[in-house]
Order: C-alpha cells, then sequence, then structure tokens
C-alpha cells in the first residue's frame, strides 16, 4: 500500500483537471453535484467561497479519506455576478458588458476531509478586455465556448484573444489559483508526483 494521500478534484470542469495534473498532483476527478445559486445580497467572494467549501464537503463526505479540492469561479462587472450565460443573448449581454473594461475574476478553493473543511480562500485577478465589435461577439458565440465559462468566455481559448491585460494569476482565471491550491496541499502532505 501507497502512503501518497489521496487527492480528489471535486470538479468536471476540463481546465480545473488540466491546471491541476499539470502542477504535478494525482488526482481523481468527482463532480460534486451542488447546485450552483447565487443568494440574495451575497457578496461575490462569499459566494464563490461558499461555492467552493460546499462542493468540497459534498464529495469529502463520500470519500472522507481522500483530501478534497472544491472551487469556483465567477466574474464580477459593476458589482454583476456573471455566471455562466444561460443561452446566446445572454452570452452577447455579458461579452458587450466587458468590453473595453476591466472586471474581476474571483476563484475561491476548498480543501476538505471527512466533509470538514481543511482551509479554504478566495483569490482575485484583474482581466482587462479590448473593445470588442459586435460582429466578433457574434463569431465568438458561434464558436460554443462562452457556455460553459463564468462571463461567456475562456482565457484559454478563442476568447483569450479579447483580454489586453491580466494582473493576478491567469491560472486564476482558467478555474484554479494552481499555485495557491499546490501550496495548501503540501501543507496537508500532498506531494506533487
Amino acid at each position: 500500500m501507497s502512503d501518497s494521500i489521496e487527492v480528489i478534484l471535486a470538479s468536471a470542469s476540463p481546465r480545473r483537471r488540466q491546471l491541476l495534473a499539470a502542477a504535478g498532483i494525482a488526482f481523481e476527478a468527482i463532480e460534486s453535484r451542488v447546485p450552483e445559486q447565487h443568494q440574495a445580497g451575497e457578496p461575490p467572494r462569499d459566494y464563490a467561497l461558499r461555492m467552493a467549501r460546499d462542493k468540497a464537503r459534498a464529495v469529502s463526505s463520500r470519500f472522507p479519506d481522500a483530501i478534497v479540492v472544491g472551487a469556483d469561479t465567477i466574474v464580477v462587472c459593476d458589482a454583476q455576478i456573471l455566471e455562466k450565460p444561460a443561452d446566446a443573448t445572454d452570452a452577447r449581454r455579458m461579452l458587450a458588458m466587458l468590453s473595453a473594461r476591466t472586471h474581476t475574476v474571483v476563484t475561491a478553493f476548498a480543501l476538505a476531509r471527512s466533509a470538514h473543511i481543511l482551509e479554504s480562500s478566495p483569490v482575485e485577478s484583474q482581466v482587462t478586455f479590448r473593445k470588442l465589435t459586435d460582429a466578433e461577439i457574434d463569431a465568438y458565440i458561434a464558436t460554443d465556448e462562452p457556455f460553459d465559462k463564468a462571463g461567456a468566455y475562456g482565457i484559454q481559448g478563442v476568447g483569450g484573444g479579447f483580454i489586453s491585460h491580466v494582473e493576478g494569476s491567469r491560472d486564476n482565471v482558467m478555474g484554479l489559483p494552481t499555485e495557491r491550491v499546490v501550496a495548501a496541499l503540501a501543507r496537508y502532505g500532498v506531494k506533487r508526483g
């Protein structure tokens, strides 16, 4: 039997799986199935943190010996939370709002074991979009890339061409502040493979 600690990523996100694997962490991915629902009046950082904790706890309750990583990413512009777009009209609205502006991407992460939170933290990055034309927005929506991403764009895909500047972690914008997560896992004995 190995003395390594089992790590589970409580996420269906291919981007989070890619980031954690690239960091050299051996893990299994199990979707939390926790519904993402903002509560009225809940500040964006608190919302992302609550979701990350809920996801980590939900999977950890089923796998008590593992360290479970939960995460949630939201985009905030003009104090509005921009989650995954409901449809093309919603994606168009979000992208037009982000055009030629700076917005905040909050990714919160949480580590849990035996359904108890070991630690959690929200991480913020500032992202500035260049001015987008209506034709660019329509062409991007036609790629279907916006529909499973907070704020209706992905920094790692075609949407990355809209970005003129990122202040903070690029990985955080993709959905996992890798450096912070790996450091937190190390504090609980998880080593890079």
